[in-house]
C-alpha cells in the first residue's frame, strides 16, 4: 500500500517552488475559491457575520421547517469535524517551521473560507434528499443534481454523477484515516503520556484505550444524527470554553509580552528571518494550516448542514460560515499566541520542532498543571471528530450502496473497528492515502461550485430581499 500512497500524496499534495518555498497546488486552489466567492458573494464573511449569530442563537427560527436537527446542533456537529488535534499541534508546526508570521496568513484564510463554507452548505440543503424522515444531502448530491439541472456541457446528469460517485468513495476511505485512525491514535499517545508515559498501565494496553473509545463512540453515532447532534451540542462548547479559557489564562498571565507578540506576528508576516522562502514561504505555511483545519472547500461540513431544520438554504449557509472562524480564527490564534507569549524562540523558525510538544510546553511554562486540561481538551477534540466523520463517512457510503436495512449499522461497525487499530497500530500508508484521498475531493466540489456560482448568488441575494422585507414596518 506504501506505493500507491505516496503516489496519490504526491499527486494530490503535488508541489511548485516560487521564490524559494514549496507551493502546493491544493492549497492554492482552496484559497482561490475563498477569494473568489468572497468577493463574488459581496464580503458576505463579514457584512453577514451578525445575522450568522442571530441565527445560531434561534432568533429567526420557524416551528415546523423540514430537517432533522436544529441549526445550532448542525454548527457544532459540523465544528465538532474540524476543531482536532490538527488545532493544538498543527498551529505550532506552522509556527516552529514559519515563525510567528504565519500566524497572520492563518486568519486571513480563516476569514476566506467562511465565503467558501457559505456556498457549499447552501448548495448542500438546496439539494437534500429526505427520506422515511432521514435526510442526505452534502457534495455527492448537489455535484449530482445540481450538475443535472444545469446540464453542464450536455452531459451535466452524467458528469455531475460520476463526480458525485468520486467524492462519495474518497470520502469513505478518507474518514477511517484523518477522522478516525489519527484521531484514535494521537487522543490514546496523549492519554498515555499524560498517565505515566512509559510508565502508564495503558503503555502496552493501547488496544484497551482504543475499546473504551469506540464503546463511547459507538453509544453516540449508532443513535444516528440526532444522538450526535445533541451530544456536539453539549460537548463542543464545553471543550471549547474549556480550551479557550486555559488559553486566554495562559495570555494573560504573560501579557506583558503580548503587544511583543502582536508585533512579531505582522512584522514577520511580510519580513521574516530564516524562513525559506521568505514572506511567501510564510503565506503559504499559514495558508495551509487553515486549510488543512477548517475544511473549507472540501464540503465535509455540507453533509451535516444537510439536516438542519430550515426552508431557507441560504440561512444554513450563514450560520456555516461561522465554523472557519471559531476553528481558524479563534482557536488556532489562541494557540499561536500561547506560544508565541510564552516559549517561542525565534531560533525555532524553520525547524518544525514537535508540534504537541511545543504547544504543551508553552502551557506548561505558565501553569505547571495546564497541560491536563490541556490533554483533556485534546482528547476531547478527537472523540468529537470521530463523531462528525462517522457521519461523513456513513452518508457518503449509502450514497454509493443505497439506503438498505442493514447498511447503516454495518458501516458503523466497521467505523468501530477502526477506531480500535489506530489506536494500537503505528500509522503509516493508510493514513497517508486517507489523507490524500480527504483532500482531493476539493476538485469535484469547488469544479461544482465554480460552476454553480450563479446559482449561489441569486439564491443569497433572494434571501437577503425576504430578510429586509421582514424587517420593514
Amino acid at each position: 500500500m506504501r506505493p500507491m500512497a505516496d503516489a496519490v500524496s504526491g499527486f494530490i499534495f503535488f508541489t511548485v517552488p516560487v521564490a524559494g518555498a514549496d507551493l502546493p497546488l491544493i492549497v492554492v486552489w482552496l484559497i482561490c475559491a475563498g477569494v473568489f466567492f468572497t468577493f463574488y458573494l459581496r464580503l458576505v464573511n463579514i457584512r453577514g457575520f451578525k445575522h450568522a449569530v442571530d441565527l445560531v442563537r434561534g432568533k429567526h427560527k420557524v416551528p415546523g421547517d423540514p430537517g432533522e436537527i436544529s441549526q445550532f446542533q448542525a454548527l457544532t456537529t459540523a465544528v465538532s469535524g474540524t476543531v482536532g488535534i490538527g488545532n493544538i499541534a498543527g498551529v505550532a508546526v506552522a509556527i516552529s517551521l514559519g515563525g510567528p508570521g504565519a500566524t497572520l496568513w492563518l486568519i486571513v484564510a480563516g476569514f476566506l473560507g467562511m465565503s467558501t463554507k457559505l456556498a457549499e452548505c447552501t448548495l448542500a440543503v438546496m439539494y437534500r434528499r429526505e427520506r422515511d424522515g432521514q435526510v442526505s444531502g452534502g457534495p455527492m448530491h448537489y455535484l449530482e443534481r445540481g450538475l443535472a439541472a444545469r446540464n453542464w456541457l450536455g452531459m451535466g446528469r452524467r458528469v455531475g454523477r460520476a463526480l458525485g460517485l468520486f467524492y462519495a468513495a474518497a470520502m469513505v476511505i478518507g474518514c477511517l484515516g484523518i477522522g478516525n485512525m489519527f484521531q484514535s491514535n494521537q487522543a490514546t499517545a496523549i492519554l498515555i503520556d499524560v498517565t505515566g508515559g512509559a510508565n502508564s498501565v495503558f503503555a502496552d494496553r493501547a488496544w484497551l484505550v482504543g475499546l473504551l473509545l469506540a464503546a463511547g463512540v459507538g453509544l453516540v453515532i449508532i443513535g444516528g444524527i440526532r444522538t450526535i447532534a445533541n451530544t456536539t451540542a453539549k460537548l463542543v462548547p464545553a471543550m471549547a470554553i474549556l480550551y479557550v479559557l486555559s488559553a486566554l489564562t495562559i495570555i494573560a498571565l504573560n501579557a506583558e509580552a503580548l503587544p511583543g507578540a502582536i508585533a512579531a506576528i505582522w512584522n514577520g508576516a511580510f519580513s521574516p528571518q530564516g524562513v525559506a522562502g521568505g514572506a511567501l514561504g510564510v503565506m503559504i505555511l499559514g495558508f495551509r494550516r487553515a486549510v488543512f483545519s477548517n475544511e473549507a472547500g472540501l464540503g465535509s461540513a455540507a453533509i451535516a448542514h444537510a439536516a438542519a431544520r430550515t426552508k431557507e438554504p441560504v440561512s444554513e449557509g450563514f450560520v456555516a460560515l461561522l465554523e472557519p472562524f471559531i476553528d481558524t480564527v479563534v482557536i488556532c490564534t489562541l494557540t499561536a499566541l500561547v506560544i508565541i507569549t510564552t516559549v517561542y524562540d525565534p531560533a525555532l523558525a524553520g525547524s518544525g520542532v514537535s508540534g504537541i510538544e511545543l504547544t504543551t510546553r508553552a502551557f506548561a511554562s505558565t501553569l505547571s498543571w495546564s497541560p491536563i486540561p490541556l490533554s483533556i481538551a485534546a482528547i476531547l477534540f478527537a472523540y468529537s471528530t470521530m463523531l462528525a466523520w462517522s457521519y461523513y463517512g456513513l452518508k457518503a457510503f449509502t450514497y454509493l450502496v443505497g439506503e438498505r436495512r442493514g447498511t447503516d449499522l454495518g458501516f458503523k461497525l466497521f467505523f468501530l473497528t477502526f477506531v480500535v487499530l489506530g489506536s494500537s497500530i503505528q500509522l503509516g500508508a493508510l493514513v497517508d492515502l486517507s489523507d490524500a484521498l480527504v483532500f482531493v475531493v476539493a476538485i469535484p466540489n469547488l469544479l461544482g461550485l465554480y460552476l454553480m456560482a450563479p446559482l449561489i448568488r441569486r439564491e443569497l441575494i433572494g434571501y437577503e430581499r425576504r430578510a429586509q422585507q421582514v424587517k420593514r414596518p
